[in-house]
């Protein structure tokens, strides 16, 4: 989450120019939901509350021993925390405070590809760059144009060759959470190529930046990012109140498609895809409040397919869905953030079971 509590429906048809009310930065409680939820599902876990760390964003990656890590980002200690998938138990801790590579400065963002893990960082306005499992580090780039970097999504589309898009959530004034000009808004997200060389090095370039600048596209309040390939889709989070939080609907070249989501009825963040096969699945996408409201949307059409909140998880920011097997859920599971301290894990089949959803997802 992007700490801030926006003033709803304020200065919304002026809003290039709303800069007058001071917006707070703290972290205020989230609210409560006005969505009522078709379905409670039971978390599988929750794992034993870290106080401190504020917890963001997290990816699922399986071990060569055939454990399933979680990695998730520790903002305010500027270090990733390790869980083991099937349990909850934290792992152990990697990195923390500094500008040297292999260290963090509000860590945010995450993605995984293969063996390869990427961390935006909000204060060193950069992405790094490592090799799992030693999480040895293999570089940092971006510095030079990205300014307040937060969510990450990579994909392949050429064998060897990566592209990264990082969201870039820069204001004129943070503290009152000031927008710059719309113009500037066609630099909301950053598309990076990314290849790893023999001998493990690290060659990055900027592709380019895109960012609808009119007023039913535009990305003013941005974080969370993922894509589609299969559907040429980025679904990308707009978190500001003033004009409604939702997911807009942009493609893999970054252009509106015209259409976003319903309004959320608190932030609109972490977004997953959970592909049941080649072309068919959902997207989750979380509301967040207390209790977090998760959102379900048909992979395709993007057509809601119903929201579920869990019995205790709250102030979710980031989520993941890894959809592959383990040993303690066989059809894979959904992880989310608990409150800033905790994560939460929930079957996959208890939730396709309570909102009946179709399609090849299993039950």
């Amino acid at each position: 989450m992007i700490r801030n509590s926006l003033l709803g429906g304020l200065c919304v048809a002026l809003l290039a120019a709303c800069s007058t009310a001071p917006l707070h930065t703290s972290t205020p409680p989230a609210p409560a939901p006005k969505t009522a939820a078709d379905a409670i599902v039971q978390e599988t876990w929750v794992s034993e509350p870290v106080p401190g760390d504020e917890l963001d964003s997290l990816v699922a990656w399986p071990t060569e021993d055939g454990r399933v890590w979680l990695i998730a980002t520790a903002k305010a200690t500027h270090h990733l925390a390790l869980y083991d998938a099937d349990t909850g138990q934290r792992l152990r801790t990697v990195g923390g405070p500094g500008t040297a590579v292999g260290q963090f400065n509000r860590p945010n963002g995450i993605a995984v590809f293969g063996d390869l893990l990427f961390v935006a960082e909000r204060d060193n306005h950069r992405v790094q760059a490592f090799r799992l499992p030693e999480f040895a580090p293999l570089g940092a780039f971006g510095a030079d144009v990205l300014r307040s970097p937060y969510g990450l999504w990579v994909h392949e589309p050429a064998p060897g060759e990566l592209e990264l898009f990082v969201t870039d959530s820069f204001m004129a004034d943070f503290r009152t959470m000031t927008l710059p000009p719309m113009a500037e808004l066609a630099g909301r997200v950053k598309r990076f190529q990314v290849r790893i060389e023999d001998g493990g090095k690290l060659e990055t370039r900027l592709l380019g930046q895109f960012g609808d600048t009119g007023a039913a596209g535009a990305l003013r309040v941005v974080e969370s990012i993922a894509g589609d390939p299969a559907h040429g889709r980025l679904l990308i989070a707009e978190e500001d109140r003033r004009v409604g939080s939702t997911l807009r609907d942009y493609t893999l070249a970054g252009h509106y498609n015209g259409r976003s989501l319903a309004t959320f009825d608190a932030d609109a963040e972490g977004i997953a895809l959970w592909a049941c096969s080649a072309e068919d699945g959902y997207w989750v996408a979380v509301d967040q409040l207390t209790p977090t409201r998760f959102r379900v949307f048909d992979r395709a059409t993007l057509a809601p397919a119903g929201v579920f909140s869990g019995k205790v998880t709250s102030n979710t920011d980031g989520e993941t869905v890894y959809a592959m097997p383990t040993p303690r859920f066989p059809a894979g599971a959904l992880f989310a953030l608990h409150n800033d301290v905790s994560l939460a894990a929930f079957d996959l089949r208890d939730i396709a079971r309570a909102l009946d959803l179709k399609g090849d997802c299993p039950r």
